[in-house]
Parts: C-alpha cells; sequence; structure tokens
C-alpha cells in the first residue's frame, strides 16, 4: 500500500533562489524537525544522482535514509526517491515551484510514502500523520526559508 501527502506554500522570496535553498537538501533540518543530521554525497552542487544521507527520528525511532535526486530542473522541478531500505519510505518526492512575481514563489511539495514488510501495517498511520502535519510543514518551509534567504 502506498498513498501521497502533499503542501502548497507561497514563499516571498525569488523562484531561482527558493529553488536553491530548497535543492540543498542540507537546509532539511531548519524546516524538519525530523532531520537530526544530513549531508550531501558528493559535496558539491547539487545536480541529478547526487544522494543525502540523513538520521531522521520519527515516532521515537531513530533511521538512517538516503535519498537520490532523480530530477533537477532549476528553478521549477526537483525530484527524489529514497535509496534505502526502511520499513515506511519515501518512493518519491519532490518540489514543483512557480513564480508568482519577481518576489513570490509558490512551491509544492509532496511525498509518495508506502510501506514494506512491517511498514505495510504502519503506513496508513504514517500517511494520516503526514497528512495532518502537511500544512504545518508548508508553513515550517516558508518561515525556513524566508529567513535563510535575505529579501530584496
Amino acid at each position: 500500500m502506498s498513498g501521497q501527502f502533499e503542501a502548497i506554500v507561497d514563499i516571498d522570496r525569488p523562484i531561482d533562489e527558493v529553488f536553491a535553498y530548497l535543492a540543498d537538501g542540507r537546509n532539511d533540518p531548519q524546516f524538519s524537525p525530523r532531520v537530526l543530521r544530513i549531508e550531501r554525497v558528493p559535496d558539491g552542487p547539487t545536480a541529478v544522482g547526487t544522494v543525502f544521507r540523513s538520521t531522521v527520528k520519527d515516532a521515537g525511532v531513530k533511521s538512517a535514509r538516503e535519498f537520490r535526486i532523480t530530477t533537477l530542473e532549476a528553478p521549477v522541478t526537483l525530484r527524489w526517491a529514497e535509496i534505502s531500505k526502511n520499513t515506511v519510505m519515501a518512493r518519491e518526492g519532490g518540489y514543483d515551484l512557480e513564480s508568482l512575481g519577481e518576489t513570490t514563489t509558490r512551491v509544492r511539495i509532496f511525498n509518495v510514502l508506502e510501506g514494506h514488510g512491517l511498514g505495510k501495517l504502519l503506513i496508513g498511520l504514517a500517511l494520516s500523520a503526514a497528512r495532518k502535519d502537511a500544512d504545518a510543514f508548508g508553513q515550517r518551509i516558508k518561515s525556513a526559508a524566508e529567513a535563510a534567504i535575505p529579501a530584496h
């Protein structure tokens, strides 16, 4: 079983700068409290094939996660796939960005979650929690990006 959650948020910063901020997954801890540590491999500009390795904490349980960038079309599309093997994982995720003028960017974030093994029993709970938090997650992305990217 699998399912998707998504959020849409308008960020008061230019699309190129928002894309650059989101494409650097090392910024994830600024808006995702579940991310305890993250690194980019190789350590250079994010490109198709770049892997982000992280340690996350979900429901009190720490796990190692690896996501590979599968599509990068600046400044509008970023896609990833989880390559680590976890009970609940993001088969696909991404950001879609749209310029709403010189200083505002609409961002849609989504993740398609799926369960493996015991995760097949947990996926419903994981999806419910992710969907319940989706709007707040979008607001955390907005707040973090606006704090990190200087206003013009």
